[in-house]
């Protein structure tokens, strides 16, 4: 049984699709096919009508949507066209339309068709602003019938898979994806007035690299040659800062071959942005004025209600992360003096430690998982991350067991992760030998990146890196649970 099936019946749906198909073929045979149609030039819409009566009182207009609703009152009906905006209710009378118009609407049209009316603006007498219909034309037939109405589409995973029917039914969720396109504008235009270019780097890659996240496989014919989705822009976007690009950035798909849940899904949307002569501290800075600028543009305030919590974008906290874990795990790991006295810590407080992860660094990186991440509501850096989880970050000049990296949360989600960006060559070569051969241990055929440890040895000036993930910053901004609410056409497993 399909989703469609779901939602109306088997039995139910298949008789409405086959009495569908006859109205459409009775309406072919009289010559008037809606597929035949090719455009219709609309003038006005809801939501233009509706907010600018006064301009449109009167006036002829050419309206077009689906249609939603429809009583029938003898001589004279009413329904409810949806297009972009909202809904508009239109009036159709016999003596307007004719006849033959008014009795094609009665029995051939059905909820869910596509329909224009032209006609002019009035308000009834219980006050709705609507079009009086002159002219009604069927655009497209609906052979598929919609969700019944008052219970609407409930069904969560039916409505990630028929995003289509998900979007006709709920202008809300319309507005989620609305106000996506004028987040990921905001973003682009605080970039773009601050100097940043935008660029575009390769998805297909021919080499796996070290790093922890596990990538998609596939294979190029021609070259007879395994390849692989990229994991991250940030390789790429650095060999152009070592080009001359001193402010980079780019917005695009990753793909990681990894878990799903609530915050994750295979393909998601992240902007890497890259700064030449800048370190952590100026990129943290860099954080707060996009957020601002970005929420401010879209939702007009600083202040983001989300899940009736009430986030203060124009206030950040910041802590290292070995402060954070003191304050929430009480466990001061600068009094911490050896791997084993934080393995013998570790195993007091319960904490599980994945193997061959089990130095202090990585113990840290652990507490703080476990004690501290989730509850981290406002928003808050969390800065100086163990070197044995930043292979990409500068050392810290006074304590080479850290570096300066810094990652961000909200709602205990982390949001972004940033880095005083490594550039000696030597390091990083080291670094990256060693994360791929921890890889390869595991069987895959994690491989260095000799292209990017080639523009390193040409040089790369002290630089600020920034990934942000803006699904989740979406989810933020339109009070959305999961990350699927804000994602269009979310990764789901196949209906057999």
């Amino acid at each position: 049984m399909d989703e469609r099936e779901e939602m109306n019946g088997a039995e139910g749906l298949a008789e409405q699709a086959r009495i569908r198909r006859e109205k459409l073929a009775k309406l072919q045979a009289e010559g008037h096919d809606p597929y035949r149609i090719t455009s219709f030039p609309v003038t006005a819409g809801s939501l233009a009508i509706k907010s600018d009566y006064a301009a449109y009182e009167g006036k002829e207009v050419v309206v077009a949507g689906r249609m939603m609703s429809r009583r029938i009152m003898g001589k004279a009906s009413f329904s409810h066209i949806s297009d972009r905006d909202g809904q508009l209710q239109i009036y159709v009378t016999r003596q307007d339309v004719g006849e033959d118009v008014y009795a094609a609407y009665k029995k051939d049209f059905d909820i869910g068709d596509i329909i224009g009316v032209k006609g002019f603006v009035f308000r009834t007498q219980t006050g709705e602003i609507s079009v009086h219909a002159q002219s009604l034309t069927m655009l497209s037939k609906a052979l598929l019938p919609l969700p019944e109405k008052y219970n609407g589409l409930q069904n969560m995973d039916t409505k990630y898979r028929l995003r289509h029917v998900d979007l006709i039914m709920n202008q809300e969720v319309r507005d989620t994806f609305y106000k996506r396109a004028k987040i990921i504008r905001a973003i682009r235009t605080f970039l773009d007035e601050r100097g940043y270019i935008e660029a575009d780097t390769p998805i297909l890659l021919p080499i796996e690299i070290g790093a922890d996240a596990r990538p998609f496989k596939t294979h190029h014919n021609a070259l007879d040659l395994d390849m692989y989705l990229r994991i991250e822009t940030e390789l790429y976007l650095k060999r152009l800062i070592v080009g001359g690009f001193e402010k980079v950035y780019e917005m695009g798909r990753i793909f990681r071959n990894e878990g799903m849940d609530a915050r994750h899904n295979p393909e998601f949307t992240t902007v890497e942005i890259y700064r030449a002569y800048a370190d952590y501290h100026d990129v943290m800075d860099f954080v707060e004025e996009l957020y601002k600028y970005v929420a401010t543009e879209a939702c007009g305030t600083l202040e983001i209600a989300y899940r009736g919590t009430v986030l203060d974008f124009g206030h950040w906290e910041k802590l290292t992360m070995a402060e954070a874990v003191k304050m929430y795990a009480g466990v001061d790991f600068s009094q911490i003096p050896t791997d084993g006295e934080a393995r013998k810590i570790a195993a007091a407080k319960g904490v599980e430690l994945e193997k061959g992860k089990d130095t202090k660094g990585h113990i840290l990186a652990a507490f703080f998982d476990a004690f501290v991440e989730d509850k981290l509501i406002q928003p808050t850096f969390i800065y100086d991350y163990p070197v044995e989880i930043s292979p990409l970050a500068k050392r810290k000049p006074e304590d080479p067991a850290m570096t300066e990296r810094f990652e961000y949360f909200m709602m205990g989600m982390e949001m972004g992760n940033a880095f005083s960006e490594l550039n000696d060559p030597i390091d990083q070569r080291a670094r990256m030998a060693a994360q791929a051969e921890k890889k390869r241990a595991q069987g895959t055929n994690a491989q260095v990146d000799e292209d990017f440890l080639d523009a390193l040895e040409h040089a790369m000036p002290p630089t600020g890196g920034l990934g942000l993930g803006v699904d989740r910053l979406v989810m933020l901004l339109t009070d959305s649970q999961s990350i699927r609410d804000v994602l269009l056409f979310p990764t789901m497993k196949p209906k057999k």
